[in-house]
C-alpha cells in the first residue's frame, strides 16, 4: 500500500488552499486543448456537497461552498474531463463509488470543446458573479469540467494534512469537534480551528475494524457527556453536510459534519485497499481509457497506434500492458462511452498485439499516467484517430458485456443521453 501511495504522489501537486476558505480565490480562466493534459496550476480549486451523480457519462452537480450561506446555494452541474480522475478514501474510484452528500474538492476548467460540453456552458467570469440572497459570489464557476474530484481524506493524504482534533463535546451520542487541518509534519500553521457535528452514526476506523463512538466512550478515550481536552490527535475526517439546528444567522447552515473518523494510517489503507481492488474490477471490464497520440497506417487496413494511457489508477493495471501480448481496441466519447458498437465494447473494436510499452519517468502531468503503448492493428477503425479518445483492453482482461447506457452506436454528440438540458441554466 505504501508503494502504490508514492505512485499516486508522482502525480501529486503542491496546491495550498485554507481550511474552509470564505473567500473564493479568483484565478484566470484556462480552456484545455485537446489531446493534451492541462497543467493543474492553472485550475481553479473548489469544494462542496456532492448532490446528484449521471455516472454514465461522468457528470453530477455538486453545492459549492461560496462566501454565503451554503444551504442555500443550488447545485451546480459539472463534468469529468476524458482524463479526470475521481479519489474516494485515498483510492482511485468512479463517481457511482461516491455517496451523496460528500464534500468534495474540486479542481476544474472550461469546456475544451464548448460546443460538446455534457454540461451548461457559462461565462468566464461567472465565479465573481454575486448570486444574491445571502447565497455570495463562487457557487456558480465556469470551470466546471473536471481534472480531479477528490474526497477529504484523499485530499490530505495527497498534500501531507491532517486533522488535529482540539476538542469533543458529547451529550447523549451527539457532539461537536474542534479541529484544524494542518501538516503532517512541522509546526502547527496558524489556521482558524473549525466546529464540526457528528452524531451516532459516524464511523470511526482504528486498524482493520470499525467502532462506535459508545466505544470510544466506554473506553474513556471520549466522554460520556461534556467536553474533553483531545491534544491535537491527529486522525482523517470524512466530511458531508446535513441541515443543523439554529436560525441560520450563527453559521449554523454553514457548518459540516463528520461522517468518518480514521485513527490511524492502517485504518485508511484499509479502506483504500477494497476500493482498489474494485475500481481494478471495473477499469478491466470497460476496458482502460487512453489518448491517440499518433497513427502509423500501412496497407489494406493495417494501422500501428501509439497511445498514452490515462492516469490515476493503480499500478496494478497498467503492468497489464505488456509487449507482445494480443489485445482490443475501440474508439469511446468524451465521457469514456464506448462508441460504434450495437452490443457491447468489443463488437467493432479492431483487434491487434502491443508492440511497444514506454514509459516517462519524470514531469508526468496529472492526468496522464506517463504510459504510452503502440498497439499494431489489421483492421484500424474510423474512431481511432489522433487527438481521439480510445479505450484499450490486453487479452489478459475478461471480454464483459456492459449495460447498455454505458456505449453509443456512434460517437456523435447528438446521441448522448441524457443532453444537457436536464440541467438548470444559471
Amino acid at each position: 500500500m505504501i508503494r502504490k501511495y508514492l505512485v499516486w504522489l508522482a502525480f501529486a501537486f503542491v496546491f495550498e488552499t485554507s481550511v474552509f476558505a470564505s473567500v473564493v480565490e479568483k484565478s484566470e480562466p484556462f480552456r484545455p486543448e485537446t489531446g493534451k493534459f492541462p497543467p493543474i496550476e492553472k485550475a481553479h480549486a473548489y469544494r462542496g456537497e456532492l448532490i446528484f451523480v449521471d455516472h454514465p457519462n461522468r457528470r453530477g452537480s455538486i453545492r459549492v461552498e461560496g462566501t454565503g450561506k451554503f444551504y442555500r446555494n443550488d447545485p451546480h452541474p459539472f463534468a469529468l474531463l476524458p482524463y479526470g480522475m475521481v479519489r474516494y478514501h485515498d483510492a482511485p474510484a468512479d463517481l457511482r463509488d461516491v455517496p451523496l452528500g460528500t464534500v468534495m474538492h474540486a479542481h476544474g476548467f472550461l469546456p475544451p470543446d464548448p460546443k460538446t460540453s455534457s454540461v451548461p456552458v457559462l461565462p468566464p467570469n461567472n465565479k465573481d458573479k454575486d448570486a444574491g440572497h445571502y447565497r455570495g459570489t463562487g457557487i456558480f464557476p465556469s470551470e466546471n469540467h473536471i481534472l480531479l474530484l477528490e474526497d477529504e481524506p484523499s485530499h490530505c493524504r495527497r498534500n501531507g494534512l491532517v486533522w488535529k482534533l482540539q476538542e469533543v463535546k458529547l451529550n447523549n451520542l451527539v457532539g461537536t469537534i474542534v479541529a484544524s487541518r494542518q501538516p503532517i509534519d512541522g509546526e502547527k500553521t496558524k489556521v482558524e480551528p473549525k466546529t464540526m457535528t457528528f452524531d451516532a452514526a459516524t464511523r470511526i476506523w482504528r486498524g482493520r475494524e470499525s467502532i462506535r463512538i459508545s466505544d470510544l466512550i466506554e473506553e474513556k478515550a471520549w466522554p460520556e457527556n461534556g467536553k474533553k481536552d483531545l491534544s491535537d490527535q491527529p486522525v482523517l475526517l470524512g466530511i458531508t453536510w446535513k441541515p443543523a439546528p439554529g436560525d441560520g444567522l450563527s453559521g449554523a447552515f454553514t457548518s459540516f459534519h463528520v461522517s468518518d473518523i480514521w485513527l490511524d494510517d492502517q485504518s485508511i489503507e484499509h479502506a483504500a485497499y477494497f476500493l482498489t481492488q474494485k475500481n481494478n474490477s471495473f477499469i478491466r471490464t470497460r476496458w482502460m481509457p487512453a489518448y491517440v497520440n499518433e497513427v502509423k497506417y500501412g496497407k489494406f487496413g493495417q494501422a500501428t497506434a501509439t497511445l498514452t494511457l490515462f492516469g490515476g489508477m493503480d499500478q496494478a493495471l497498467y503492468d497489464d500492458f505488456k509487449k507482445d501480448i494480443g489485445g482490443q481496441i475501440n474508439g469511446a466519447e468524451n465521457t469514456l462511452k464506448h462508441t460504434a458498437s450495437h452490443y457491447g465494447p468489443g463488437h467493432m473494436a479492431s483487434g491487434g498485439k502491443i508492440v511497444q510499452v514506454t514509459k516517462q519517468e519524470s514531469n508526468i502531468p496529472l492526468g496522464s499516467s506517463g504510459i504510452q503503448v503502440d498497439f499494431k492493428t489489421d483492421q484500424i477503425i474510423e474512431a481511432i484517430r489522433p487527438g481521439r479518445v480510445v479505450r484499450i483492453r490486453p487479452d489478459s482482461w475478461p471480454k464483459s458485456q456492459i449495460p447498455r447506457e454505458e456505449y453509443l452506436f456512434n460517437n456523435s454528440p447528438e446521441n448522448r443521453f441524457p443532453t444537457p438540458d436536464i440541467f438548470p441554466k444559471y
